[in-house]
């Protein structure tokens, strides 16, 4: 889920200047020559190991740094009480093994809006878990078509995974990875709902906003049919009620005046490209799971 919202910038604090007053060594005492040339010696031995071994691990720390999003992820992992929160409750309402493989789903998905920011420029704030929801928040940006992207990559990085997850799958012939590659496709097929404050409606909000009315009966439609607790549904209804009433009143989002009808186009492809996706891997892969479980 994406919010736009400016990051607070860092106070500026510059370094103080420091002075003093330049003091010349004291005489070096008798015979501490022989020891300065044995103590450069084993100093020039170690920055060769170092060196040696800078060099014989330098693949290694080619492949850490082009993982700079992994080790940002694992950041985000802090103990930190709203992330612990969350924890908590998806573990009393999946439990622990499961809760896990949630948190690490919505994670590379958040991440996904992340990386989506960074790549045009914009300041952004790493992603914030809240119980049963996560949002990353950036900075707006001034093309819509850019805003419909942004929205989209999440789903995209959660359909990316989810394939991965069920190629896995098919290599191990082990169910754990078709359940994993099922819940991330189901997950972000969820967010695909052309309602706000979901990223599907995001990215039709760039295209007509007018489908936001039928995104939302059928956001209630699934609610119904999937059981999902009441207080989640007003949640999301209160959130993205404000976005509807002002569509319906026809106050437009002044970037719709630059969106041409092949920007609406390509956002439009792009969004069914990825619904199709996930479509496909969730039906495969939860066709699998049942399978295996069938032959059990």
């Amino acid at each position: 889920m994406v919010n736009h919202e400016q990051p607070d910038q860092p106070p500026h604090n510059p370094d103080p200047s420091v002075t003093g007053e330049y003091l010349p060594p004291d005489a070096a005492p008798p015979g501490s020559e022989h020891k300065t040339r044995n103590g450069a010696k084993g100093v020039g031995a170690a920055a060769t190991g170092l060196g040696l071994l800078a060099l014989k691990f330098k693949g290694l720390f080619a492949v850490l740094l082009q993982f700079k999003f992994f080790f940002i992820g694992l950041k985000l992992l802090s103990l930190t009480w709203p992330f612990l929160l969350t924890l908590w409750l998806y573990v009393v309402f999946f439990g622990w093994k499961l809760a896990i493989v949630i948190i690490l789903l919505v994670l590379a998905h958040e991440m996904g809006h992340y990386a989506a920011f960074r790549a045009y420029g914009l300041p952004v704030k790493l992603p914030v878990f809240l119980p049963f929801m996560a949002y990353t928040a950036g900075a707006v940006p001034a093309d819509l078509e850019q805003d419909a992207y942004i929205a989209l990559a999440g789903p995209l990085t959660g359909l990316a995974l989810a394939a991965t997850c069920y190629g896995v799958g098919l290599a191990l012939h082990d169910s754990f990875w078709f359940a994993c590659a099922d819940l991330s496709a189901f997950l972000n097929l969820f967010n695909m709902i052309p309602v706000p404050p979901f990223d599907g409606g995001r990215v039709i909000g760039a295209v007509w906003p007018a489908l936001w009315v039928f995104g939302f009966a059928l956001f209630i439609g699934l609610a119904i049919v999937l059981h999902i607790p009441i207080l989640f549904v007003l949640i999301i209804g209160l959130v993205g009620l404000p976005s509807m009433i002002s569509a319906w009143r026809g106050h437009v989002d002044p970037r719709a005046a630059m969106m041409t009808n092949a920007a609406r186009l390509r956002v439009s492809v792009w969004y069914l490209m990825t619904l199709l996706g996930l479509i496909v891997v969730m039906g495969q892969a939860h066709a699998l799971t049942a399978g295996i479980r069938g032959s059990m």
